[in-house]
């Protein structure tokens, strides 16, 4: 790489090495970027995949997945930074602050720092984990080897995979989740139903409509107090309440922040030469004339891929694919496409079989999102209706055909 005082304006810098970060660098080889590439890591851990830390990871199944061979980040001609936190950023000197006390100057800049979990407050005790980091789940194997009753906290998408991992080793497990079912907000009362029965059958506990007022115990936790009063005993904890965008390095950097970094259709953040991939960029989403900004692994690589593109040639010329993510609870595989949300106008639920199912959303007469379980390819069927406007009466005719 050029001197830190004279950056090329073809030096492509990216902060984050998670699954964004690396293959943003990756499409910018594949499209013939010839300039230098930092990756920048805040983990000591060379990049790996996170989506099975939740699964098969936790449940020792496998070994941690890495992105790439490590030696391999070298071979692909990028500068992979580990164990380094962005602490600023120094729009018009084009340099980043690191926390190690120096300072890297870039031509281009992504944003790719990711999100973290969201923690209960004042809670300072062992057996209390959170998950979203390698080391987050070594710590968490290493308690619910030694623990009997555990309690999940949140019943989320995570949540429920974490609960359902823990009741695959053999523990006791209870969730407690605010709303009225475990998903809901995203599913609908249908299908969160199912969720809900999914666990049960399974022997995992569902506290629902129901929030945490304190965790108990001195040195470790010993309970799960409700607001109700009653205590859940646990000598696990696991709080999935969410996530947050990885941005206070940003603060004061002139960037536009709102729920992430905000940027347009293509990445671009508020500053010409940034952009941002990943959970922590919320990108305008031209068909629905809105920011969103997706945790989902399949549109961290769309991202990178669009960005890429943008750096190389400008504008891209096909907007981002249909967000599409999927959840694997114990036999059962939940996918997504589009926006589904309990809010539609309208969900249909097609019962395929006892266990399978097709759930569509409708928005202002339009299709919007589906949701399948155990339906790869009643889902994928739905994938050309959502590129695309469709009527929702059009989608419904073409799920009942199913």
């Amino acid at each position: 790489m050029t001197s830190p005082d004279d950056p090329s304006p073809d030096d492509v810098v990216i902060v984050g090495a998670g699954l964004a970060g690396v293959r943003t660098a990756e499409r910018l080889r594949e499209g013939g970027f010839a300039g230098a590439i930092t990756l920048i890591g805040e983990e000591t851990e060379p990049p790996y995949d996170r989506p099975p830390l939740s699964k098969q990871v936790l449940r020792g199944e496998r070994e941690l997945v890495r992105l790439r061979d490590p030696d391999t980040y070298a071979d692909l001609g990028v500068d992979l930074r580990l164990g380094l936190r962005a602490t600023s950023l120094d729009l018009d000197g084009r340099a980043v602050g690191l926390d190690d006390g120096t300072s890297i100057r870039f031509g281009a800049l992504v944003v790719a720092t990711g999100a973290r979990p969201r923690a209960l407050g004042g809670v300072d005790v062992d057996g209390v984990h959170l998950l979203r980091s390698a080391e987050d789940c070594r710590r968490l194997r290493h308690s619910a080897a030694a623990a009997r009753r555990a309690v999940v906290v949140g019943g989320g998408f995570i949540g429920c995979e974490v609960a359902a991992s823990l009741r695959l080793l053999g523990l006791d497990v209870t969730v407690v989740e605010m709303a009225s079912a475990p998903l809901v907000g995203v599913l609908g009362e249908r299908l969160s139903a199912d969720v809900v029965r999914l666990h049960e059958a399974n022997g995992v506990t569902m506290r629902c409509g129901i929030g945490v007022d304190a965790i108990e115990g001195d040195a470790h936790v010993t309970g799960v107090r409700l607001l109700d009063g009653s205590v859940l005993p646990a000598d696990l904890v696991v709080v999935g309440l969410g996530v947050t965008p990885v941005v206070e390095w940003l603060a004061g950097s002139g960037l536009t922040i709102d729920n992430g970094v905000s940027c347009d259709a293509h990445g671009r953040a508020s500053d010409p030469g940034v952009y941002a991939v990943g959970d922590v960029a919320s990108w305008h989403d031209p068909r629905t004339g809105m920011a969103h900004r997706f945790e989902h692994w399949t549109s961290a690589v769309d991202q990178a891929g669009v960005v890429a593109e943008t750096i190389l040639n400008g504008k891209p010329d096909a907007p981002l694919p249909v967000p599409y993510f999927w959840s694997d609870q114990y036999k059962v595989k939940i996918q997504s496409l589009g926006l589904p949300s309990a809010s539609a106008d309208e969900i249909v639920v097609r019962e395929l079989s006892d266990t399978k199912r097709l759930a569509l959303y409708g928005v202002d007469g339009m299709l919007v999102g589906a949701v399948g379980f155990s339906s790869p390819s009643a889902v994928m069927k739905m994938r050309p209706m959502l590129s695309d406007p469709t009527p929702f009466t059009a989608a419904v005719n073409r799920a009942n055909a199913l």
